[in-house]
């Protein structure tokens, strides 16, 4: 994980609650595991369009494919 041992990242957490207290912690680890959860889906999002698009031109080109070898 980016190198990061468990000292590294005690250490982090604990400069973490210097700065923003016990109070916003655990709103701002919130927020941080939402905005990573929407940009792992916004990564994965252009290989599944990429996918439906595939299966749309297969399904257009099979049929017109079919009817040009019957003629």
């Amino acid at each position: 994980m980016f190198g990061l041992g468990v000292p590294e990242l005690v250490l982090i957490l604990v400069i973490g609650l210097v700065i923003f207290g016990p109070g916003k912690l655990p709103s701002i680890g919130n927020a941080l595991g939402k905005s990573l959860k929407e940009f792992k889906e916004a990564v994965h999002e252009p290989a599944a369009a990429k996918e439906d698009i595939k299966e749309t031109v297969s399904e257009a080109v099979s049929p017109a494919s079919t009817e040009n070898h019957g003629k």
